[in-house]
């Protein structure tokens, strides 16, 4: 593939292993001394293989750098995800791993590089940034500058969104954080905790807590049967594959406190709802600027002890049994688990702005949303209409 030139501004395919680091590295220079919070190394290498990353049985990508005189002033990837385009039935293709000095042009270049790759595979729009997956970070930060991201959640300056919608970017999905103070029952919305104590009561449920042995077994089933079943529906959505909750079940393992995992079930044993909650290992990674060796591996072996914050990654039930409140149920143990713990607050999400039900029931528990993430797209093939605008929660 020809490269995308500008004056001294090159935008060139990741070629070797000193490119791939050059990747990794950018985000640790432009980012320095703000409130981004540095990502491992060797997780990213891992993530970044295509031999490792569970992505790639189902996917392909191009990894791009911009140049300038000699020194890396961009990244992006190109990728197209055949699970995604055979389950919505569409040809997107996506973009991800954005990063990028202050520099119109060399947002322009990165995104021209992406955009021609994937139009020469026959892809009718672009989609993104999303490392590889909405399942992974996605969204360009325009809320919450000022607050440290959680795990698995980007973080960017304010210029990469004036840079990507002067660059005719549209919008094409908001994606929402919401913080929930969980040591302050006093004010979340009775309801909640009604209904609650009627899936108990009415419904026969009960609250269950999943173990680190049982943990592969409740991704491989329960799990993915619930993320399939609920979540199907949503815009963006892509099942995960047999390599994508295996290497999920894995990472979990890595970040497993039993106080957060939990299963609603049923009298005859049938698991209804489940809450994927994790502790914030930001706050940890934070002091390893992503090494974890000579000092790196004490902080996050002991640093975790301090953790006071979550993030619920996911929590959904079965459609069919959405009237018996075990989301309530879910909602209520979480409340519950902070008065026996150093946790505090949390952030919830992300989730679609046009989730009403998720998003009304956020408002009940006090929350409040303190991040918005953007995902944009951009036509690549003439006669194809710009996606409908998402109709948010609190207007439909």
């Amino acid at each position: 593939m020809s490269a995308v030139a500008s004056t001294a501004l090159v935008v060139r395919p990741v070629a070797s292993k000193k490119d791939l680091k050059a990747f990794i590295e950018l985000p640790f220079r432009l980012h320095s001394g703000t409130v981004w919070v540095p990502p491992l190394r060797i997780e990213r290498r891992i993530f970044l293989s295509k031999k490792q990353n569970p992505f790639f049985t189902h996917g392909e990508a191009e990894y791009f750098l911009a140049e300038r005189d000699g020194a890396v002033v961009g990244r992006i990837t190109a990728q197209i995800d055949r699970a995604f385009n055979e389950f919505q039935k569409n040809t997107w293709g996506m973009f991800g791993f954005l990063e990028f000095v202050d520099d119109q042009e060399v947002f322009d270049a990165l995104i021209k590089a992406a955009g021609d790759w994937l139009r020469e595979r026959g892809r009718e729009r672009m989609v993104g940034p999303m490392d590889f997956q909405m399942n992974n970070e996605s969204g360009v930060l325009i809320e919450g500058y000022e607050i440290p991201p959680m795990l698995l959640q980007p973080w960017h300056p304010p210029y990469y969104r004036e840079k990507v919608e002067a660059a005719g970017l549209t919008k094409a999905m908001d994606l929402l954080m919401w913080n929930l103070s969980v040591d302050d029952k006093a004010n979340v919305h009775p309801a909640i905790f009604e209904a609650a104590k009627n899936a108990e009561t009415e419904h026969g449920l009960h609250l269950e807590k999943m173990t680190r042995r049982s943990l592969s077994k409740d991704y491989k089933g329960p799990f993915r049967e619930l993320f399939n079943a609920a979540w199907s529906r949503n815009w963006g959505f892509v099942p995960y594959s047999d390599a994508d909750i295996k290497s999920l079940a894995e990472e979990t393992q890595l970040v497993y406190t039993k106080e957060w995992l939990m299963k609603a079930v049923d009298k005859d044993g049938e698991v209804v709802g489940m809450a994927i909650t994790i502790p914030d290992l930001n706050q940890v990674l934070r002091k390893m600027n992503g090494k974890l060796f000579p000092t790196g591996i004490f902080h996050f072996l002991f640093g975790r002890r301090k953790i006071n914050r979550i993030r619920v990654g996911f929590l959904g039930v079965q459609p069919d049994r959405q009237h018996t409140g075990a989301a309530a149920l879910l909602y209520a143990e979480h409340f519950e688990a902070a008065q026996r713990t150093a946790v505090t607050d949390g952030e919830m999400g992300w989730i679609l702005e046009t989730n009403k039900a998720m998003n009304w029931a956020m408002q009940g528990m006090n929350g409040k949303v303190v991040k918005r993430y953007r995902v944009y797209e951009q036509v690549l093939q003439e006669g194809v209409e710009p996606l409908p605008a998402p109709i948010p929660w609190d207007a439909a």
